[in-house]
């Protein structure tokens, strides 16, 4: 499965303009570049948090997706926001674990100044 190509077809994820740039062996990265219409503060470019779940949840599914070679359709998603994203952001994910019938995957998002956004733990079906 061409795995990039694959969430790129993603209408909702091609729609906020997230993209994985990275995935292979249970490790995924990513980036959305921020734009005023993904802002909460009118007067400030700040991501709403919709954006920072979206590509979290996008980038950890692609994690999991480079081990299982299958889509894995998001069973529960966790996340702690920590900061304001601000800028562009990026996100890479780490499957935790990969059994049967589900995986668990970690995922940090970071604005482009390094600063932890958010983390994040997700859970997929895979069998």
């Amino acid at each position: 499965m061409d795995i990039e190509r694959f969430f790129e077809e993603m209408p909702f994820a091609d729609l906020l303009g997230v993209e994985v740039t990275e995935a292979d062996d249970g490790h995924a990265e990513g980036r959305v570049e921020m734009r005023e219409e993904l802002s909460w503060n009118a007067d400030r470019m700040m991501a709403h948090g919709g954006v920072t779940f979206t590509l979290a949840d996008t980038v950890g599914g692609a994690a999991l997706v480079s081990v299982v070679d299958q889509p894995v359709p998001t069973i529960d998603m966790r996340i702690d926001y920590l900061e304001a994203g601000t800028g562009d952001l990026r996100a890479e994910a780490e499957v935790v674990r990969c059994g049967s019938d589900v995986g668990v995957v970690d995922v940090e998002v970071v604005s482009e100044d390094g600063t932890t956004v958010a983390d994040a733990r997700g859970v997929y079906k895979t069998g």
